[in-house]
């Protein structure tokens, strides 16, 4: 059975459940699974890498930048 075939079949069955128990574990689990998923960030390529870095460095020479102090000081 592939993939798509197998979320249908899990909707025929969700759709038949009575119990908001097993919903609200069910929607905890998925919740829990979609915010593991969204902690790696995804990888950049090389050149998406250099683009960041030359950015950076363009915005330290012209002086759009925080220093550490200003960071703490603004959450403090």
């Amino acid at each position: 059975m592939d993939l798509q075939a197998r979320k249908l079949e899990f909707i025929q069955e969700f759709v038949k459940l009575q119990s908001e128990e097993v919903i609200t574990l069910l929607e905890n689990l998925l919740k829990q699974k979609k915010s593991e998923n969204n902690d790696s960030p995804e990888p950049m390529t090389v050149t998406e890498l250099n683009t960041r870095i030359s950015k950076s460095e363009d915005d330290f020479k012209s002086g759009r930048y925080k220093t550490s102090a200003q960071l703490l000081e603004k959450y403090r």
